[in-house]
């Protein structure tokens, strides 16, 4: 299953490709699709998604993943990014993939071990995870590490949803 992972940024969008076979994990291809600082805020977003429109042509994942944002003290740049995000929420969509969204601290959870890690301790367990990774920008880094996420946590879900339905214990019994 080829798994894509969007870390979504007004002036870069970053991405990585990883492939997810029975538990392992193998790095296809990374970059950051970027935006014009001196174009219109619509024209910057329409650069964001032909961008991912390309990747996606390239790439042909199957699932994708988008980090979730946190609200920044700047209301402006908050909306900025939320609309970024949009982007990187809609491009997949439209293109017929189903789509899942992670909370920054479980991203780093994932990879890491703890909610609360340094991006370079980030970097390093996606080299670390991902051998060959080229990590061509922190933006790069962070997607892939969105997809690693993304694969140990579909995974669990669908044993979630393959498991046989159990019926509640009813107390007193």
């Amino acid at each position: 299953m080829r798994l894509l992972g969007i870390d979504p940024g007004l002036g870069a969008t970053g991405w990585g490709v990883i492939d997810y076979d029975h538990g392992r994990l193998t790095y296809i291809a990374d970059g950051a699709v970027t935006s014009d600082p001196a174009r219109s805020l619509a024209a910057r977003l329409v650069q964001l998604a032909e961008g991912l429109e390309a990747v996606l042509e390239a790439w042909r994942p199957d699932e994708a993943a988008v980090e979730e944002t946190f609200v920044n003290r700047n209301a402006v740049s908050t909306l900025r990014l939320g609309q970024a995000r949009g982007v990187a929420l809609l491009v997949p969509a439209r293109a017929g993939l189903p789509v899942a969204e992670y909370l920054p601290n479980l991203v780093k959870k994932s990879v890491v071990g703890t909610g609360h890690a340094a991006k370079e301790q980030v970097q390093m367990m996606v080299r670390a995870l991902l051998p060959g990774a080229t990590l061509s920008s922190a933006d790069a880094a962070d997607a892939l590490a969105v997809a690693i996420c993304h694969a140990h946590h579909r995974q669990t879900a669908a044993r979630l949803v393959a498991a046989p339905a159990r019926r509640p214990v009813q107390a007193g019994r």
